[in-house]
């Protein structure tokens, strides 16, 4: 670059992020590096802090943040708001989808994408346009149309919930996924159905994080990093195999050195 030093901007930054609901700190100093093209897994006991890094990074009201940094793409994520966060390319999929009664998914699809759209200053995609790339994506997804008929997960399986997500997130292209315990209430069939969906999303430009206590989600969405959020810290970092390691040992070693 006509001899100037390129520096890689990490995907997502986040440095001693402290934050509390209701009166009680929860995150304690989190530190965490996602580059494009990585898939994080944290794991960790309940009541770590899993969720709430989740719902802190995604905006949700009722989180105070009490110390701390996180950048999206070098931009300050927590200057912005919940629908800027979005548009920037952050998604959340929930642990438990919530249901929408009397909105159809395919009406849902549609005007998620295209608010999203108009924050970036973008055209909104036609009726024809967003019909022709919903079907494509529904096809490569396995997802069956009538599903997307249907109110937004009302009568859904977990399973399909998961699966309604994983299409939401393929439709709006987002930079870095951040799965809250996707595996949660899914049978083994589901979890490889979702699994296959998230794997097909992998790509050089997107970073994944994806919460769980379980290694099982972990054969199926294979991980870069994983780390252990203990005490609303992240107390250890390695590979695949600590995933192994810890569903061979569980967390009581992490819960009784933070107690110490």
């Amino acid at each position: 670059m006509q001899g100037e030093d390129f520096v890689m901007t990490a995907l997502l930054e986040i440095r001693d992020l402290k934050a509390e609901v209701a009166g009680r700190q929860i995150l304690n100093g989190l530190n965490l590096t996602v580059n494009a093209g990585e898939i994080h897994a944290i794991m960790g006991p309940n009541g770590a802090g899993k969720s709430t890094l989740s719902y802190v990074l995604s905006g949700k009201p009722g989180y105070e943040i009490t110390g701390g940094e996180v950048f999206l793409n070098g931009e300050d994520l927590l200057a912005m708001e919940a629908d800027e966060r979005a548009a920037k390319g952050l998604f959340l999929a929930f642990q438990y989808p919530l249901e929408i009664p009397g909105v159809a998914t395919l009406t849902f699809l549609r005007t998620a994408l295209n608010a999203q759209r108009r924050k970036r200053g973008e055209e909104e995609l036609s009726s024809p346009d967003f019909m022709k790339k919903v079907r494509e994506l529904s096809k490569k997804l396995g997802i069956d149309p009538d599903m997307l008929r249907r109110p937004v997960n009302v009568g859904f399986s977990g399973g399909e919930k998961k699966r309604n997500e994983t299409l939401q997130m393929a439709l709006l292209e987002p930079r870095l996924c951040v799965l809250d315990e996707t595996d949660s209430g899914l049978d083994i069939d589901a979890l490889k159905v979702v699994a296959n969906g998230v794997n097909q999303l992998r790509a050089a430009e997107r970073g994944m994080i994806v919460i769980t206590h379980y290694q099982r989600l972990l054969d199926y969405i294979v991980p870069d990093v994983v780390h252990v959020l203990a005490a609303g810290r992240i107390v250890e970092t390695g590979g695949k195999d600590l995933a192994l390691q810890l569903e061979a040992t569980g967390y009581a070693q992490y819960q009784q050195s933070e107690a110490a």
